[in-house]
């Protein structure tokens, strides 16, 4: 009987929630109100990223899907309608009745017409999504390029998390001697030329080209609406630091946000191992990452490493 219950528990809580979002579809087109003031998480892949966007959407005050969005967005912008050579967007591939579109998801899927999403994409996309919502405000999390690049090289090491999307890639994939046939997080211009590079020269690839647009971008957004921040401040003082996060996007930080905010890494969120500063020095890639460090230099010194 108890089974019975849950069953019809869920549901009816199934039919409740397709219920309310039709309400907000109706609603929000009778209105047509765009988006206010969306907050995008932006960064290289394994920065952090996840983190942040978690913890904002603990926040009452905005909407959030709490998962990546990055098969939506793929699905307005199919890699293949570029011929597969970035996941870039800019200016051009923004229009009114995309925003539109993209305003009435959120409403329809949150309630909310101010809303947090991330996905592993967004840093490249800047512009178009500054296009499509010129008040929005932009969370950049930056990481040390150790760290990174070790997290970025781990992950190359579980398509089945981070190259579910590229099962049509047109290309032959033998990243590190053929071990590794998917393309994993995501395509920038030139990535053809790493297929067959050892696995940390394309984490380097990666992590320069994602935090070289992201900060190219950063010249067109206004102050008010850009949100820096090192991922080592949270390891450091978590409260602090999502405070300022927090207070940069025009969200209040009461007790309940500090409380979680206090407790917030002892959360996994996608994390591969014990959170810590310089893993990389005494992990099975150090070797690895020590030969792309200088390769990352520049950009990293761009980003206040």
């Amino acid at each position: 009987m108890n089974e019975f219950l849950i069953k019809v528990s869920k549901t009816l809580a199934y039919h409740a929630l397709r219920a309310r979002r039709g309400v907000r579809s109706m609603r929000w087109a009778l209105r047509r109100q765009p988006a206010q003031r969306p907050i995008i998480v932006v960064g290289c892949s394994r920065a952090g990223t996840t983190l942040v966007y978690k913890t904002l959407s603990e926040s009452r005050e905005i909407g959030s899907l709490q998962r990546e969005t990055h098969d939506y967005w793929a699905d307005l912008h199919p890699p293949a309608a570029k011929n597969w050579e970035t996941h870039a967007l800019d200016e051009s591939d923004a229009s009114d009745r995309e925003r539109d579109s993209v305003s009435r998801y959120f409403y329809r899927w949150t309630g909310h017409h101010r809303w947090v999403d991330k996905n592993n994409q967004n840093g490249l996309c800047v512009p178009y999504l500054r296009a499509l919502f010129p008040d929005a405000v932009f969370v950049f999390i930056k990481r040390s390029p150790g760290d990174n690049l070790n997290s970025l090289i781990e992950g190359w090491r579980k398509p089945d998390e981070f190259a579910t999307w590229s099962n049509d890639l047109p290309a032959t994939v033998a990243v590190e001697n053929g071990a590794l046939t998917q393309w994993c997080f995501f395509l920038a211009d030139g990535w053809r030329t790493f297929v067959n590079a050892p696995v940390e020269a394309v984490a380097a690839f990666q992590y320069i080209a994602i935090n070289q647009a992201i900060l190219d971008a950063k010249a067109s957004v206004p102050a008010g609406q850009w949100v820096e921040v090192f991922y080592e401040d949270f390891l450091h003082d978590p409260v602090a630091t999502f405070r300022q996060v927090f207070e940069g996007c025009g969200l209040a930080f009461d007790a309940r946000l500090q409380a979680h905010c206090a407790e917030v890494l002892d959360i996994p969120y996608n994390a591969f191992s014990e959170i810590r500063l310089d893993k990389w020095k005494d992990g099975r890639n150090r070797d690895k990452i020590e030969r792309v460090l200088p390769q990352v230099a520049d950009v990293a010194a761009r980003m206040g490493y």
